[in-house]
């Protein structure tokens, strides 16, 4: 069997270093006394007492009526209610019917509107515009393109040879 020949330095060195509390937990702890037990819901935040509405913030009391009292009599109206209802409903628009649609055979309806079928995007004020940040990036495209080719069109102009008159061209030449 392997027997290490740092055998005999480890354990003196573990026998050196060893405290009491290295292992088994301090050697004296201090218990809690039997009076100071754990109760119930004392660890839950407790609220503050609750104070008294004062007079002023209280709603009037609501007034209710004496036997004694009687309602006012004698008020008459003098509008004829049937009539002007029939009048109302004559006239009046009639109601137009919810856009339903069925999805089955047995009949089930559902409201068109939420269901997705009608497009409600079509009825926006800003429904076929361009938004503003497109506009706006397309414009800072064509600026840049222009700054490009004005640019490139200078260095062509330093680079380029200039042409020579008849008389230069023969001075030259001789």
């Amino acid at each position: 069997r392997y027997i290490s020949m740092f055998r005999p330095s480890v354990k003196c060195e573990a026998q050196k270093n060893k405290a009491q509390w290295k292992t088994m937990g301090p050697a004296k702890v201090a218990v809690p006394s039997p009076k100071s037990f754990l109760q119930k819901h004392s660890k839950e935040p407790k609220l503050p007492p609750r104070k008294k509405e004062q007079d002023s913030k209280k709603l009037p009391a609501l007034s209710v009526p004496q036997r004694t009292d009687h309602p006012v009599m004698g008020i008459q109206s003098k509008k004829n209610f049937i009539n002007t209802n029939a009048v109302a409903a004559i006239t009046g628009l009639p109601k137009k019917p919810q856009p339903i649609y069925v999805d089955r055979r047995q009949g089930d309806k559902h409201v068109l509107e939420t269901s997705g079928l009608v497009p409600k995007y079509i009825k926006k004020k800003d429904y076929g515009v361009t938004p503003k940040y497109i506009t706006r990036r397309s414009e800072e495209t064509k600026r840049a393109q222009k700054e490009y080719e004005a640019g490139i069109l200078e260095h062509l102009k330093k680079r380029a040879m200039k042409r020579l008159s008849d008389e230069e061209r023969s001075s030259l030449l001789q």
